[in-house]
């Protein structure tokens, strides 16, 4: 057995139902906001694509994927985030991958040199892929707390210059998971400044890009700040997404690295060991769903009017604000996280999930104890009925003087 498969903590939702455990919800229907999983319609036409190209099974697909793959993701990109007619070369700086999380775990497998002092620098919370990918590398996870910009972003001036010395790989996630902070050009400027001066690569995890209030600024991408840094070879930097969050198909596990072209040929040939190469039908939706805008922002407006319905009604009773971007609210509780979500799951049958369960302790700080996520990504009705007995429980809490 490796025994490194004995370093990794437990998943939270492993840790949400042992938190569970002895607990007799009401018979209401149960409402769950815990996982980030969407709930909105896939496109028609996606489905439609996949059912027609069915008959692709009888073939291998290739590790690279379709040409034709490729060259709309990279319109795409090329489109989203300005980067200028031929700077994203489809054939050299792109790859298709079976989701965002498959990618940011076997990213670290082929680019970590697996020698004991090796680090691995994440935000703190973040999503635990991160850390595991780490762990099963043979590096070490250091974790930065997100304390800057009012608790959203990773205090990477914090970090000794001699822990950037030992790492190998930094993780970001903008907009953020769980708090939908994003960064700026100036905090690229500085982390790529770093990069280069103590020679480790990024990877940004971007899956939550397309989630944003529709009449603000799409979040800066990597890539983007790549180009208006004159970074025209992406040096030293990959990005990820996915088209689970973008596109509300989190089944067809659907999604694209793209970057550093040296780095990317060490994932390809580390891919083609793997044998991780998305199923051809899988590749032909793919292409109509990157082809296509409109069902993305009517997926943007029923977020915001999600977020416009739940905030009120949450907002006279939790510590909680609208993200930048991104589908979760991250808000402060009355109480300590995992005694609010297992009181309330049994008062009110709605699971939220714990804040510590996404974060590491660092510096003598948990940055999420007393916080807890919750994922607006059932139906506005659902959501709505959500807030309305969190505020409910909190309310009795408070009146009976348990809070």
């Amino acid at each position: 057995m490796n025994p490194k498969l004995d370093d990794l903590h437990p998943y939270p939702f492993q840790k949400l139902a042992q938190l569970f455990e002895g607990t007799q919800p009401p018979e209401q229907a149960h409402i769950a906001l815990s996982i980030g999983e969407p709930k909105h319609p896939a496109p028609a036409s996606v489905l439609d694509t996949l059912r027609d190209s069915l008959a692709d099974v009888a073939r291998y697909p290739a590790t690279k994927g379709l040409p034709e793959l490729r060259e709309a993701i990279a319109t795409w990109a090329t489109r989203r985030f300005n980067l200028g007619t031929g700077n994203l070369d489809p054939d050299t700086q792109l790859l298709p991958l079976n989701g965002t999380r498959e990618g940011l775990f076997s990213f670290a497998q082929a680019m970590l040199s697996g020698t004991p002092d090796s680090l691995v620098v994440s935000p703190n919370p973040f999503y635990q892929i991160y850390e595991g990918a780490a762990l099963l590398a043979g590096a070490q996870p250091y974790f930065v707390n997100s304390t800057r910009n009012g608790g959203g972003l990773p205090d990477f001036s914090s970090v000794p210059a001699a822990t950037w010395d030992r790492c190998e790989l930094v993780y970001l996630c903008s907009p953020g998971n769980p708090n939908g902070a994003v960064m700026g050009l100036e905090d690229y400027r500085q982390l790529l400044e770093l990069a280069d001066r103590h020679d480790f690569v990024i990877a940004a995890d971007e899956c939550y890009s397309e989630i944003y209030h529709p009449e603000v600024e799409p979040p800066l991408g990597m890539l983007e700040a790549c180009r208006r840094l004159d970074r025209d070879d992406y040096r030293r930097c990959v990005v990820f997404h996915s088209l689970s969050k973008r596109s509300n198909l989190p089944g067809l596990r659907s999604g694209f690295v793209a970057g550093d072209a040296d780095c990317l040929a060490r994932f390809l040939r580390y891919r083609t060991y793997h044998g991780c190469a998305m199923p051809i039908h899988h590749q032909q939706a793919s292409i109509t769903a990157w082809n296509d805008e409109a069902h993305v922002q009517a997926n943007r407006e029923a977020y915001r009017a999600k977020f416009d319905a739940v905030l009120p009604i949450l907002a006279p009773w939790l510590d909680v604000a609208r993200p930048e971007a991104g589908f979760y609210l991250w808000p402060r509780t009355p109480m300590d996280d995992e005694t609010f979500a297992r009181a309330l799951y049994n008062e009110e049958n709605v699971t939220v999930l714990p804040g510590r369960y996404l974060s590491r302790t660092s510096d003598g700080v948990n940055p999420g104890e007393n916080r807890v996520r919750m994922a607006l990504v059932a139906s506005q009705e659902e959501c709505v009925e959500a807030a309305q007995r969190i505020a409910r429980f909190i309310e009795r809490r408070t009146q009976n003087g348990s809070i």
